[in-house]
């Protein structure tokens, strides 16, 4: 088969090498907008438990993803000025760069080819390939050039967000709630490098127009930013690389395939960086269309079918579990009041996959703390 895959993220790139290496008669191309050696952005973050997909897989790139990677074996909330740890969940900090040129040299390994800087903005490849992966994220030109036939929905949501790198040195994953003047601002950071972290910023649109965000450009709000996590940051400074603030989209895709053409990761549907599982259900997606296609030889419409009954369910539970992660983020201020045991429980408990039992089992300190509360204090 003639197989192009649109976008080189994650999920192109791996669903592109499991197919090569099921048949190796399989011509495939994967079209990437982006130079070979972009710099943009700085580093992903992966749960452990989240490269275990790879083991059955690609057990090779599950080792030179993690040679690469900076272990985190918690989070750590802080809220009140107290900083809670909170176990159960270790994390794979890894640079984003050096991530897609991993899995690049693994799909060329295999003999996929990649072409870089070629955006595809149409379907015109349909003709010329058997079949056609849109896996060009959440502002697919695949989905959006044959949305007629996806009915995707794009639902902005209500927080600002911006990607900062930093010279901090984190020894964990952070979360850090901090009260301004302007409102409440959330920094979600983690190490990607011996000497660098990622750092995430969250806000409210009213906080971000009451600190003067709407207005400043990239020097100034580095600066507006620095100075309103100045006791986290201790003097370090924030990084920015193209960093613009923008409102995080929920996407989902009523029809996950049309003739020839079928899409995966963000460009199907999105969960939400609160959560940090899109480089997860990208990858899931990808092993889930690769073996499918082996199942199904050359068939492609009963490839899309096994597809998407394997993989609809998970990606609706993701999908609940997002929702409810975001609804708490942007409802945070109703939560603030609350001293920091308690409103780290909240935290746990937000998206429903974490019940007092499992948390018992995962983190038993601090639910032996939890237990200590009055109901009163724990009631939001």
């Amino acid at each position: 088969m003639r197989i192009a895959v649109v976008g080189g993220g994650p999920a192109g790139l791996l669903f592109a090498k499991l197919a090569k290496q099921a048949d190796s008669t399989h011509e495939i191309d994967v079209y990437e907008q982006n130079p070979a050696h972009a710099t943009y952005g700085f580093g992903v973050v992966l749960a452990d438990v989240a490269l275990n997909i790879l083991d059955d897989v690609d057990s090779d790139l599950r080792r030179r993803i993690s040679e690469n990677a900076e272990f985190q074996t918690h989070i750590t909330l802080t809220h009140k000025g107290e900083a809670i740890p909170l176990l159960g969940n270790a994390f794979m900090g890894v640079s984003r760069v050096k991530l897609l040129q991993v899995m690049q040299e693994n799909a060329r390994k295999e003999g996929v080819r990649l072409i870089f800087e070629k955006r595809i903005a149409t379907p015109d490849l349909r003709g010329d390939y058997d079949l056609v992966v849109g896996a060009d994220g959440v502002n697919s030109a695949v989905r959006t050039s044959l949305n007629e036939f996806f009915q995707a929905t794009k639902e902005p949501r209500l927080n600002k967000w911006i990607w900062y790198g930093t010279t901090k040195r984190l020894d964990s994953v952070n979360l850090v709630f901090q009260p301004s003047p302007y409102g409440t601002f959330i920094a979600h950071a983690y190490r990607y490098a011996p000497d660098y972290g990622t750092c995430v910023i969250e806000c409210s649109e009213a906080s971000w127009r009451a600190a003067g965000l709407d207005k400043a450009n990239d020097e100034e709000s580095r600066a507006i930013c620095e100075t309103v996590f100045k006791d986290f940051l201790g003097g370090e400074s924030l990084i920015s690389n193209r960093s613009l603030w923008f409102t995080p989209e929920f996407v989902t895709s009523k029809h996950w395939h049309h003739e020839n053409v079928v899409l995966i990761g963000d460009a199907l549907k999105t969960v939400h960086p609160s959560i940090g599982s899109g480089t997860r259900v990208a990858l899931q997606d990808a092993i889930a269309l690769a073996k499918a296609l082996r199942a199904n030889s050359r068939d492609v419409q009963a490839t899309f079918a096994q597809f998407e009954r394997e993989r609809r369910g998970g990606a609706g539970t993701f999908q609940d579990a997002a929702m409810k992660s975001i609804l708490w983020y942007e409802s945070v201020d109703e939560r603030m009041h609350l001293e920091p045991v308690a409103f780290a429980y909240d935290y746990m408990m937000r998206t429903g996959r974490v019940d007092h039992e499992r948390l018992r089992r995962q983190d038993p300190d601090f639910a032996a703390r939890v237990e200590s509360l009055s109901q009163d204090k724990l009631r939001a």
